[in-house]
């Protein structure tokens, strides 16, 4: 048993109150069980309970064992001397505050029911046969529970992402479009290279870009030269278009002081990726884009809906990465997958959106956001397949995105006593006892 499933059960009271008392038999009438603290100190806060014939509002301190008052030392910290009652599993020792009181204690342990102990086991300590820790319950769960819950997944996964980006919007001074580009950047790297994308948008500032958007010649020698690309090199000695780039990024390079900041060839990743995901040809997608959208972040937040946003991330490249995908070397290359596109809309436009709105105070077009995922199809891979099997919706991006979120937040790390499934699994009624 681990601690937080006292806290889930003294947050929802379920446990036993017939004759509720003390240690010390006083008699225990919960009147407000608290909130929970998510900083130091007690881990409720602002309960009321009448102990006897005095009423009571302050904190509730909840260990496994009575003794892990004294364990966490919490008889030196004058934060605990707030706590009015140690709710406990097992009451193994008196325990004080830091002025000698005696803090009352409650026992849980004979008063919890079998029945949810042993949901709390079944959910805690799957076999090794179960997918997740509630794969052989979840007929137990209504449908709307696990839509919803999927759902409240989603709106937080969302909100991450955008609490990522509003850091990041900090960092740039509060520029919504060099904010949009750093996260359009990092975005093209489709996981492979995002890190070293995201350096280059760093080594790259928007407002160079900006002076030379009406020249895709020279955005591509600014994203190609800095990103370590232009160096001399066997395949590209007899290239008279890349020679031409690299004698342009020279000049700029000079220009703009950009050499302490270049990566290197090297940093780029191109192994098991096929040629259509080179981080070159990415690049030279990037440089499209730049050239024919040259306003990114008021066209991501003003797109109506996903077949204008299809239509702008499919900006046209250069005719000569129409036939190279890597520096002097020849090969047709495809357009920006739709699969891609979608991927973009997914990672790109609504936390950015999301960001924005929360940034505004905006909460219902928060909400239209995470709307526009509706519009994309489902995605498919060994997670969401994994709750394909087990009956989960999965009609829409914005279901696989629940999912993963689900998944990733709270399967994987046994969070099953935050999320609405496990908590449906455990409303189990104590049974009644008097004493």
């Amino acid at each position: 048993m681990k601690e937080d499933f006292l806290h889930y059960v003294w947050q929802h009271q379920y446990f036993e109150k017939a004759n509720l008392c003390t240690q010390e038999g006083q008699p225990i009438t919960v009147l407000r069980p608290g909130m929970r603290n998510p900083d130091a100190g007690p881990d409720f806060l602002g309960a009321r309970l009448q102990l006897g014939e005095v009423e009571w509002n302050g904190a509730v301190e909840i260990h496994l064992r009575a003794s892990d008052w004294y364990r966490h030392y919490h008889q030196q910290d004058p934060k605990y001397d707030q706590v009015v009652l140690h709710v406990v599993h097992t009451a193994d020792q008196e325990v004080q505050r830091t002025n000698g009181s005696v803090v009352p204690a409650l026992e849980l342990a004979p008063r919890l029911s079998p029945a949810l102990l042993h949901a709390y086991e079944r959910l805690t300590t799957p076999t090794a046969a179960e997918l997740l820790p509630c794969a052989s319950l979840l007929s137990q769960v209504p449908s709307l529970t696990r839509t919803m819950m999927t759902g409240r997944a989603l709106l937080e996964r969302m909100e991450n992402k955008a609490a990522v980006i509003t850091g990041l919007h900090q960092q740039l001074g509060q520029d919504w479009e060099a904010t949009a580009w750093h996260v359009v950047a990092a975005a093209f790297g489709f996981q492979k290279n995002t890190e070293p994308l995201a350096r280059l948008a760093k080594a790259l500032p928007l407002a160079v870009l900006r002076r030379h958007r009406h020249d895709p010649r020279q955005l591509e020698a600014l994203l190609f030269g800095q990103a370590g690309f232009l160096g001399a090199g066997e395949d590209i000695a007899h290239d008279l278009y890349i020679r031409d780039l690299s004698q342009e990024y020279a000049f700029l390079r000079h220009k703009y002081n950009l050499a302490g900041t270049a990566l290197a060839a090297h940093e780029w990743n191109f192994l098991r990726l096929r040629p259509a995901n080179f981080p070159t040809v990415r690049l030279a997608q990037l440089a499209g884009l730049l050239h024919a959208r040259p306003a990114l972040f008021d066209a991501l937040l003003t797109a109506t809906d996903v077949a204008a946003l299809l239509q702008f991330f499919a900006a046209p490249i250069s005719a000569y990465w129409q036939t190279h995908y890597r520096p002097g070397k020849a090969g047709k290359v495809p357009a920006l997958g739709r699969t891609s596109l979608h991927v973009l809309i997914t990672n790109v436009v609504v936390p950015l959106r999301v960001a924005y709105y929360q940034h505004v105070g905006n909460p219902e077009l928060v909400e239209a956001a995470v709307a526009l995922l509706d519009q994309l199809p489902a995605e498919y891979n060994h997670v969401t397949d994994l709750y394909d099997t087990l009956g989960f919706i999965h009609r829409t991006a914005a279901d696989s995105q629940g999912l993963l979120a689900l998944h990733k937040g709270y399967c994987t790390p046994r969070r099953c006593l935050h999320c609405a499934i496990g908590s449906r699994l455990l409303q189990t009624k104590p049974a009644a006892r008097c004493e």
